[in-house]
């Protein structure tokens, strides 16, 4: 599939790290180092600019790596970029752990996944039908 992107970041396009991989690593693109105190939340700028087709989303996703090793995730995870969305990609990072974290230009902040979605067209009714869960909630399937 091809996506329109303006590169307006000093940082090459994202990329796949493997052949198999999912998403795309974004990278920041700031003037001067952030630092994220523990439990601070802060919106970081990629300088990517995105079209994508009709029928498709871009989630931002947290780096596993960056997640366990550190404590950083994105708050909003996954957050969605429509496809109708022109502005820049930013992302909203948070630090999780108890120590300062900071990030610096052109590193690795999270995954991009490009994903095909449908929209609902809603039907009401007076009556849903019936299921052997029902109207069971959180845990309800579990084992016992």
């Amino acid at each position: 599939m091809k996506i329109s992107i303006v590169n307006k970041s000093r940082h090459n396009l994202p990329e796949y790290a493997t052949p198999l991989s999912a998403g795309l690593d974004l990278r920041a693109n700031i003037d001067e180092p952030v630092e994220l105190k523990p439990l601070e939340r802060k919106l970081i700028p990629t300088g990517l600019f995105i079209e994508l087709p009709h029928g498709y989303e871009a989630q931002i996703r947290p780096r596993s790596g960056l997640a366990i090793k550190k404590g950083i995730t994105v708050l909003n995870s996954p957050g969605t970029i429509d496809a109708d969305y022109r502005g820049e990609i930013c992302v909203i990072m948070i630090n999780l752990s108890a120590e300062p974290f900071v990030i610096n230009d052109g590193e690795r902040i999270c995954q991009m996944i490009i994903a095909q979605h449908a929209q609902a067209e809603w039907v009401e009714a007076e009556v849903l039908n019936e299921t052997d869960r029902g109207g069971g909630g959180f845990g309800h399937t579990g084992r016992k």
